[in-house]
């Protein structure tokens, strides 16, 4: 099974700028509508413009638009060195929720904030 996240986005060359730096990749899809980062074997994920989401679910979906800002969505990538992800995140315009931290459930992990409210969280087992 081939996992597929999407992301709804204001902006998505904005967003594609952004995910490029902070993963360190280039998507590997990158067209009207979508674009897609391939995270590992059977995980991607996707940028969709809400207003790709919006025509194409129509009046059966609220308008996205309307939740910019609040959290909507949490990724969570546990990566190798991920101060060095977080930073990039920050750098590119994301905002600190919590530094690098050691957490509860065994992962040292730091957070922040994408331009359109989506949660990144890079973490690492420890």
């Amino acid at each position: 099974m081939k996992v597929h996240f999407i992301l709804y986005v204001k902006d998505q060359e904005q967003s594609k700028k952004f995910y490029s730096a902070v993963l360190n990749q280039e998507p590997t899809l990158h067209v009207p509508g979508m674009t897609e980062f391939e995270l590992s074997d059977g995980c991607v994920l996707g940028l969709m413009p809400e207003l790709g989401i919006k025509r194409l679910l129509g009046e059966h979906l609220p308008d996205p638009s309307l939740g910019r800002g609040i959290p909507r969505a949490e990724l969570y990538l546990r990566v190798d060195n991920p101060i060095v992800y977080h930073e990039r995140a920050i750098k590119m315009g994301a905002k600190e929720l919590s530094g690098l931290e050691t957490r509860d459930w065994g992962d040292i992990a730091a957070y922040s904030i994408d331009q359109d409210g989506h949660v990144i969280a890079f973490a690492k087992t420890l």
